[in-house]
């Protein structure tokens, strides 16, 4: 018996809220990007695009600086 697993991909109504947050942090603790890859990639590509926009806006905001 052979058990197949299938990689569903949910997108929650917080992805968006949740990469600007792990962003703020990343960059608040000195980092210089993010990864993301399935949050952006495997989204329409508008809301993709849009993801991956927010989480540049994020670093090249200069409000936001390290902690």
């Amino acid at each position: 018996m052979t058990a197949e697993k299938s990689a569903a991909v949910v997108f929650g109504e917080n992805d968006f809220a949740e990469a600007a947050k792990t962003a703020i942090i990343n960059k608040r603790a000195g980092g210089m990007g993010l990864i993301s890859g399935r949050k952006a990639f495997q989204r329409p590509m508008s809301e993709g695009v849009k993801l991956l926009n927010l989480i540049q806006d994020v670093y090249l905001t200069k409000e936001i600086t390290i902690a």
